[in-house]
Order: structure tokens, then sequence, then C-alpha cells
């Protein structure tokens, strides 16, 4: 989840009945949609003795300073280990993976029926996942092809604030909304409900 550190495991098995060393080489960018690297965020290095048939995990943890403020607004982070096997000619594996951070934010909140022509008030909560304080935070609510943008207060780490946005819909039949938190430290967090209004 963004905000969080992420912990990793690679799981390496041999499954051969001879002794094995294995380098392991692991790095962390983070990238765009295009899988473009941004900025390393991790480089280690470890060596592992494997016995006949043996299988080992290396744990991997990725705190959320070291990669915060280079996320882009894609949320993405590819890590990626190259494990050679010594003695084998320069026998080599490579494991990719890609992450993709989740955000679990914005949480909109309906009555349990919409009517049109009826004014309809909704509960929008955001929350700063984070473990430091955010400011200048902004809600751009769009609704009926129109945009609001609400100002709020800076957000203490980790905490989950809330406002009521009222609208009264003009016709029946399924209506979308969608919200986006911005602040200093990230941008365009979205969430959006589809709305069912009902004849009057």
């Amino acid at each position: 989840v963004f905000g969080k550190d992420i912990n990793l495991v690679l799981v390496l098995n041999n499954l051969s009945s001879d002794r094995k060393s294995v380098r392991v080489d692991m790095s962390a960018s983070t990238i765009l949609y295009t899988r473009r690297a941004v900025a390393e965020i991790l480089k280690a290095a470890t060596s592992v003795e494997l016995g006949p048939k043996q299988g080992k995990h290396i744990r991997v943890k990725i705190p959320y300073t070291h990669y915060g403020r280079y996320l882009t607004t894609d949320k993405r982070i590819q890590v990626t280990a190259l494990c050679e096997v010594m003695r084998t000619n320069g026998l080599k594996l490579l494991v990719e993976k890609t992450i993709i951070l989740e955000d679990t934010n914005i949480i909109i909140k309906l009555p349990r029926r919409v009517v049109v022509n009826k004014a309809v008030s909704l509960e929008i909560s955001y929350a700063n996942p984070l473990p430091e304080p955010v400011s200048r935070c902004v809600l751009l609510v769009t609704l009926m092809n129109q945009q609001v943008k609400i100002n709020l207060a800076r957000l203490a780490p980790r905490e989950r604030s809330k406002i009521y946005f009222e609208f009264t819909p003009r016709r029946a039949g399924p209506l979308q909304l969608q919200v986006d938190f911005s602040c200093d430290k990230f941008s365009h967090v979205k969430g959006f409900v589809t709305i069912a209004v009902a004849p009057a």
C-alpha cells in the first residue's frame, strides 16, 4: 500500500544434488507505466550457499523513506534480482517484478436512495497515508460535467478526514462521480462511484 514499507521475499531453490553458491544482485527503481526508470531506490548484493535440494528465502525491505519522493503518479516500482551460480561458467537467472502500489485514501459514501431533483449529501473521506504531514491539500470533484475545487486543511501523519458534498441530480439514470486528491507530497489519488439516480 502506498505510504507503507515494502517487504519482499526472493525464494531460491537448488533442484540439483550438488551444493551451489549463488551471488544475488538486487536493485529496485521507481518507473513510469512505460517501464522507463525514474530513480534507483535500492541496490544490494548478497551470497547464498544452497545444499543439495535446499531452498532459502532472501528478505528485502524497501522503506517508504527510500521510495516516497521518487514515486511518480503511476506508483510503480520495478524490482530485479540477478542470480549468478558461481563456478558454472556464468550461469545466470534474472527475476523481475513490477509492484503497483494501491491507494486506500478515497472513500465515498452514498445515501441508500438518490432521487432526481432532490438534494443529496455524500460523504467523501480522504487520508494521508504517509508517516509525515502533508499540506496544500486539494480535492477536485467531477460530477455532471462540472468540476468543483475544494481547498482542504493540512493533514497530520496517517490522518483521515472527511467532507460532505451536496448536489441535486437533474435526470434519472447512472451518474458518475470522480474525486481527485492532491497535496504537496503526492498527487492524483483518485476515487469514483457510479450513482444510480431513481426517477422522482
